[in-house]
């Protein structure tokens, strides 16, 4: 067990007598985020029916959900969902895995943060829109270069998340390890990582999201399949409908896939007495 997770168990118990289970907690939170989002539609469905626009730049729920129920029948809506979903996929996983490994040295080791980091935050100035061109230079306009663009949206929250986390882990705490002689395999188990964790979730969902957004980029990149595709398709086609049913889709699979990420990790920080804990509504 880590240092960290000891000192912070030693109040658990407290905590959990004084906050009783509710069960209903995540029932209720997802209904009160659906308050807006259905009030506007609704909102909007009222004016175009009661003739204060006539909605054809910006459909109707009811027009969008026609448009839906099309594209799911067509087998259109599942195939471009998937293909999106899979590079989305393959760009986290290549972005995350060396994000982390560049903010893990570049956080640990001076010498190394030093040399790589100015180029890094450089790097990370350039439009997403910039990178285009050159990786299908490089990788072709296949989907090499979409996820490796995807990839690059990814990487530098995530190297930020950990490099910055690591920087910000309590002094006092490195030195218990060294107190108890610990190496430095053994600091980074049990002082570093644990301390690490809840802002390396954080970096994760910020690095996902983005993964969404590059994706939209990557799939402008000639790209027959994808619900990028979908967006570029409504608007050569005059189809606002289509365009708003992507972006619909788009809002609810990356919320879905963020929700499965911290659900993923939950149980990993099951020892923090967090004050957003204390605040469920």
């Amino acid at each position: 067990m880590s240092l960290v997770r000891m000192l912070v168990e030693t109040e658990a118990p407290a905590a959990d007598l004084a906050q009783p289970v509710d069960a209903f907690a995540g029932v209720r939170r997802f209904a009160l985020g659906l308050l807006i989002p259905l009030a506007l539609a609704l909102a909007w469905e009222a004016a175009v029916r009661a003739g204060l626009t006539d909605g054809r730049l910006v459909p109707p729920p009811s027009r969008i959900y026609e448009t839906f129920v099309g594209l799911a029948a067509s087998g259109e809506l599942p195939r471009h969902a998937a293909a999106t979903i899979l590079r989305v996929a393959l760009g986290f996983g290549l972005g995350v895995a060396a994000g982390t490994l560049a903010g893990a040295v570049a956080g640990y080791w001076a010498l190394a943060r030093v040399l790589m980091d100015p180029t890094l935050q450089a790097l990370r100035a350039i439009p997403s829109i910039a990178w285009v061109p050159l990786f299908i230079l490089w990788l072709g306009i296949f989907e090499e270069s979409k996820i490796a663009l995807i990839a690059v949206g990814v990487f530098f929250p995530v190297y930020l998340g950990v490099m910055g986390a690591i920087l910000a882990v309590d002094r006092k705490l490195v030195e218990v390890g060294r107190v108890f002689r610990l190496g430095g395999p053994a600091m980074i188990r049990r002082i570093l990582l644990p301390a690490v964790l809840p802002a390396y979730v954080v970096a994760l969902r910020s690095g996902l999201g983005l993964g969404w957004m590059f994706v939209v980029a990557a799939e402008f990149m000639g790209a027959s399949e994808g619900l990028g595709y979908l967006l570029i398709d409504g608007q050569q086609l005059g189809k606002p409908a289509q365009i708003v049913a992507a972006i619909i889709a788009f809002a609810v699979i990356g919320k879905a896939t963020d929700w499965i990420l911290t659900a993923a990790t939950t149980p990993f920080l099951r020892w923090q007495d967090a004050f957003g804990q204390a605040e469920t509504p």
